[in-house]
């Protein structure tokens, strides 16, 4: 037999969503993506390394492609770390299991 489970009343919005459209970032304050600067791209890398996704950027398509593109770069030019943050400002790197003698 299946359990329905009926609400109280109708389904109310939530106060703190909007209807309003997304504005890209980018686009709206006209800012050029450019790989040597390392300070706005690092604001668009996640804590585990990884680059945040357009949902999270809130970047238009043309402008995620062009992010993601210049992280990569920076990367390869040693301007931004591939891996997680900590590990690159701390300097922490994970024991070595030692040789069983």
């Amino acid at each position: 037999m299946a359990n329905f489970r009926f609400s109280s009343g109708p389904r109310r919005r939530s106060k703190f969503r909007s209807n309003r459209p997304r504005v890209c970032p980018f686009c709206a304050d006209r800012i050029q993506i450019d790989y040597k600067d390392a300070g706005l791209l690092a604001r668009y890398i996640q804590g585990g390394g990884k680059i945040a996704s357009r949902h999270k950027s809130r970047a238009c398509s043309k402008h995620q492609r062009r992010l993601s593109q210049a992280i990569k770069r920076a990367r390869f030019l040693a301007l931004l770390p591939y891996g997680p943050s900590h590990i690159w400002q701390t300097g922490w790197t994970a024991p070595t299991p030692s040789s069983a003698s």
